[in-house]
């Protein structure tokens, strides 16, 4: 598949601040995948041989932990860098990415990591970006999985969601990709049964409305200070 035009990837943080001759030289090295609907990207665990840019769709990024259990980790979306092992010094993925539609990536092998930061400064910081932002991710998640009770957990969840891929409809604001609630149970430490629970009761109190792999925010404010304050009433 042919590389996209330096035009259309310069709307991407990673590109943004480059000159032609240094988007022309990246791409030069990438080539282009598409990713069915259920599709994995890497597997946890398997060798860090490439690292990606996401041009469109969604992918999901899960691990499984020690005792055996999956967590949703995070969500990529287009403009992301995603399985930049080398950044961190890693030789394997960290984590399993599945596309939860069917995406498009860039991807370059891993050898060219150190060379392209190294040759471009916007790049390395990208990347530190990238890194740093998933750290705070990852900080707040731990506080909200140590001090917080289920319902605020999944309220978060889904107020984060939404502004990741938040989509106004006459309904309300729609997390536009297929999300489950088995998905937001890996993502928020409970079970299935829980999470259920909390929506089917939030339905009831129109605070959202939701289908099949689809979730829309009726009263996103509501669940923002639900969120904020509320207690969990199970």
């Amino acid at each position: 598949m042919s590389r996209p035009d330096a035009s259309l990837v310069r709307s991407f943080d990673m590109f943004a601040k480059m000159d032609d001759g240094d988007i022309e030289a990246v791409l030069a090295l990438s080539h282009t995948r598409r990713i069915a609907e259920g599709e994995a990207v890497f597997q946890q665990g398997d060798a860090a041989g490439e690292f990606f840019l996401l041009l469109e769709g969604r992918l999901k990024v899960s691990q499984v932990t020690p005792d055996g259990r999956q967590v949703v980790v995070r969500h990529v979306n287009p403009g992301d860098l995603y399985g930049i092992a080398r950044a961190l010094r890693r030789d394997d993925y960290p984590g399993t990415a599945i596309a939860v539609t069917e995406s498009r990536t860039l991807a370059w092998d891993s050898r060219h990591w150190d060379d392209f930061v190294a040759r471009i400064p916007s790049l390395a910081v990208s990347a530190l970006q990238t890194v740093g932002q998933r750290l705070q991710e990852a900080h707040t998640r731990i506080r909200e999985l140590s001090t917080e009770e289920v319902q605020r957990r999944v309220a978060h969840a889904l107020l984060r969601l939404v502004n990741q891929a938040g989509k106004k409809t006459e309904e309300g604001i729609l997390i536009d990709f297929p999300i489950t609630r088995q998905d937001i149970a890996e993502m928020t430490g409970t079970t299935l049964h829980t999470v259920s629970r909390i929506l089917s009761a939030w339905e009831e109190q129109g605070l959202i409305a939701s289908g099949r792999k689809r979730i829309v925010l009726k009263e996103p404010h509501k669940l923002m200070i639900f969120a904020e304050r509320g207690r969990d009433e199970s």
